[in-house]
């Protein structure tokens, strides 16, 4: 397939449009503020009060495991997490072998979206059952992503990479706002008891818009063809893949600052609006109509920062830019600590949302154009994939763990700050070219797949 075809660059871009809405209504702006009410409501209901006392927690019971509500839900995620970080580098060995990286995308996809339907019937007395589909759907969007980025290196040369992120990113960011608006005014307008509504709409937007996708991208791009022992070929193409990338020192250092740095902004995301809910002094109103217009906020220049970041980066470079931002977030988590009223909190989810695209944007382009020339893309976003989710799982076990110890959301905060310092440090580090040991090593390595290849082996 030749690179740079409009048509397929506009259907990829078109997946971000459609699966957003999970990260917006599901992780950080309705589901949230739902599971945070139902819960809280069951927990009075239990124990036969009508309000809680000053800094009590909201504890639900889990397979007969008492923890309080946000611990339970972050470690949920965590978990989710940890199996796609366990699955997708296996998972995409397959796809390089076979060529089937676009039905994995289509099979997360529906899997993540029915997951999301089936949180209509969430019922905090059969919080297990609930939880298994946060989980489920949770599973359903990080995996399908894997395979989703593995197509950008394909569909357009390195110089349009940080272009075409910035696009998919912003469209993510307007579409599911405007799922967001149409849930609300739902909500809002009709009847609060139609939130659950909410989360049937994400599913058939999900999977209704995702169409646009498959019906674009190309199915077995490198026309691979392997009718059995797949799994096992599998296995030695990641291997195979795994022993050139332990070549690439750019590579590599830019993947381990990638992780801790990411890892502080995947748990802002997902733990913002916990965070939010029982540190922010709402007053009597509870603070989910200021919630959700921080959250409009964080989106809105979310889009905006995204193509920010990509204009400033063809200025001054990838790694450069990332550096700031980084700093940025940094800043940001620092003045989180401190916070106390809506007003606060709206001008850092302003901050949150600028530095949120562009970071989001600028670094899956820099990832996608420091990879060597493969046909393997799937395999290599594996490891992106790989330090994305076990740096959440990370990132979410501190969170809570902090928390739990101390008895204090904020404390939380401060592990989110280590790991931006961690990352921006070996960001620093990276090189700017990759070394001539590197560039040799990967050259014969691309030598040695060719003769395999006319050998067919």
């Amino acid at each position: 397939m030749k690179k740079g075809n409009q048509r397929v660059i506009k259907g990829w871009i078109f997946y971000d449009w459609a699966n957003s809405v999970y990260n917006l209504v599901i992780s950080s702006a309705i589901f949230p503020v739902f599971y945070a009410n139902v819960t809280e409501s069951h927990y009075l209901k239990t124990v036969g009060r009508d309000e809680l006392l000053p800094n009590e927690n909201v504890m639900v019971d889990f397979f007969g495991i008492s923890l309080s509500n946000s611990v339970l839900f972050s470690y949920v995620l965590a978990a989710s997490f940890l199996l796609v970080s366990i699955l997708s580098p296996l998972l995409s060995g397959i796809a390089d072998v076979t060529g089937s990286k676009k039905r994995f995308l289509q099979f997360f996809c529906y899997l993540g979206a029915l997951s999301s339907i089936s949180l209509f019937w969430f019922n905090p007395a059969q919080i297990e059952l609930g939880m298994l589909s946060i989980f489920l759907a949770s599973m359903g969007f990080w995996n399908s992503l894997v395979f989703y980025n593995a197509y950008l290196p394909e569909i357009a040369e390195p110089k349009y990479h940080d272009n075409i992120s910035a696009r998919g990113f912003s469209m993510g960011y307007f579409g599911s706002m405007i799922l967001l608006v149409i849930c609300l005014s739902i909500i809002m307008f009709i009847d609060p008891a139609y939130t659950k509504y909410s989360f049937i709409l994400v599913g058939l937007w999900w999977m209704g818009f995702a169409q646009v996708t498959f019906r674009r991208l190309p199915y077995n791009i490198h026309k691979r063809d392997v009718k059995s022992g797949y799994i096992f070929k599998g296995v030695k193409e990641l291997k195979n893949v795994f022993n050139e990338f332990r070549q690439t020192k750019r590579l590599q250092r830019y993947l381990l600052s990638f992780f801790f740095f990411n890892t502080g902004v995947q748990t802002v995301m997902l733990m913002a609006v916990v965070f939010a809910k029982k540190e922010i002094d709402w007053g009597a109103a509870g603070g989910d109509t200021g919630l959700i217009i921080a959250i409009l906020l964080i989106q809105i220049l979310g889009a905006g920062g995204a193509y920010l970041m990509s204009y400033i980066s063809s200025l001054m470079g990838n790694l450069k830019t990332l550096i700031f931002v980084v700093m940025g977030w940094m800043a940001l988590c620092t003045w989180a600590y401190w916070i106390e009223t809506p007003t606060e909190f709206y001008f850092l989810a302003a901050g949150i949302g600028l530095v949120m695209g562009g970071v989001q944007a600028l670094s899956r382009s820099t990832y996608s154009k420091f990879l060597p020339t493969t046909e393997d893309t799937t395999s290599y976003f594996s490891f992106y994939d790989v330090s994305e989710k076990l740096g959440i799982v990370l990132g979410l076990f501190f969170f809570g763990l902090m928390e739990y110890l101390t008895g204090d959301l904020r404390a939380s905060v401060l592990s989110i700050i280590t790991f931006f310092g961690v990352g921006l440090v070996l960001l620093i580090f990276v090189p700017r070219k990759e070394s001539v040991k590197g560039r040799r090593a990967l050259s014969a390595s691309r030598l040695k797949k060719l003769r395999k290849k006319e050998r067919g082996e």
